[in-house]
């Protein structure tokens, strides 16, 4: 059978890379995936160098775009699928569309942000067919720098990644368990929130990198979570709020979707996006303004058991029949960015 679709991502239960796989595998495209961790694989010492005096450039990305066009070449997919920064440098992605290839990506974050600007990055997303970007925030500076067709597409979940974990042995102790639950890196202009919740003295969880960097949040940070554990604290915490990247420019996150289909009461910054993923305040979720706001709200909340049902139960039912999985995401960026007619003709 013809390989149709080469991925490029990371394929762990948490990344973008593994949940389009997914899809790809419940369309019968029988995706090759190639992880991108390979271009980084270098000593510490050498990807620390390349890191700061390269640019950000991984050590194996020659070597890597090089083997993702050798494969190009021997088996002519119709399209390939990057995800993110991929390390495919210009001169293989235009050699791959020689090929007769479509070359796609889907921004999973933004390449001006200063914390991911590489140069190398920034020279070769211009060459991509069409790219994908779920902030519209960038889409002029994208088109700015060269990218012929540019469109908006959000976030999602994977059924498969992002359910209730209810059962009493999947679930945490209810003496384990925090109120309040925030799984994502501790940027620091989210860390106001999260010690405004702390210095309330409300009964918070944080999982993910760097909240640790703040004193008054180490006694809340609960370590790193793989997607298990991130499904655990999320099914058994009373409230999770939803926070989007600001140095991203984001208007939604992945938590706007990952959440919701776990099914837990979401509070979500105050964001046009997020307005129109969930309509008017009350309806299935709260939003908040402020740390302030989201402190009060969420002591609400607390008190209030029924509403927060409510809310879970409108939230979920929102999301899960609103075509927003990845297998949605992947027909939608096969259907637009590969032309008419793709999907039947496997």
């Amino acid at each position: 059978m013809k390989t149709l679709l080469f991925i490029v991502g990371c394929f762990d239960e948490i990344h973008l890379g593994l949940h389009l796989k997914d899809a790809a595998d419940q369309l019968g495209l029988r995706p090759e995936c190639f992880d991108t961790r390979l271009a980084s694989s270098s000593p510490y010492w050498k990807r620390q160098f390349f890191w700061r005096l390269r640019g950000r450039r991984p050590p194996k990305l020659r070597e890597f775009s090089h083997s993702v066009a050798q494969r190009c070449k021997e088996l002519r997919p119709q399209s390939i699928i990057s995800t993110g920064l991929a390390p495919l440098d210009r001169q293989s992605l235009e050699e791959i569309a020689s090929y007769g290839t479509r070359t796609l990506n889907f921004l999973t974050d933004d390449p001006f942000n200063p914390l991911n600007r590489a140069p190398w990055f920034l020279k070769a997303l211009p060459t991509y067919d069409c790219v994908f970007s779920p902030r519209r925030a960038n889409i002029s500076d994208l088109e700015g720098a060269g990218c012929s067709d540019v469109r908006y597409l959000r976030f999602g979940y994977s059924p498969q990644s992002h359910f209730a974990q209810r059962e009493t042995d999947q679930a945490l102790p209810d003496s384990e368990a925090p109120d309040i639950v925030f799984v994502g890196g501790g940027d620091r202009d989210r860390s106001p929130y999260m010690t405004a919740l702390a210095e309330a003295g409300l009964n918070l969880g944080l999982y993910g990198g760097g909240w640790n960097r703040f004193p008054r949040l180490r006694a809340h940070w609960r370590g790193f979570a793989n997607a298990e554990a991130a499904r655990k604290a999320v099914t058994s915490a009373k409230i999770a709020p939803c926070l989007v990247r600001r140095a991203n420019r984001d208007g939604h996150c992945m938590r706007t979707f990952e959440v919701p289909a776990i099914g837990t009461c979401m509070i979500v910054e105050d964001t046009e996006d997020h307005r129109e993923i969930f309509g008017l305040e009350g309806r299935a979720v709260l939003y908040f303004n402020s740390p302030q706001d989201l402190v009060e709200k969420s002591r609400w909340l607390l008190e209030e058991e029924e509403k927060r049902r409510n809310l879970a139960e409108k939230a979920h039912e929102l999301i899960v029949s609103g075509g927003h999985t990845y297998l949605d995401r992947l027909k939608t960026i096969l259907q637009e960015g590969s032309g008419p007619g793709w999907i039947g003709s496997r």
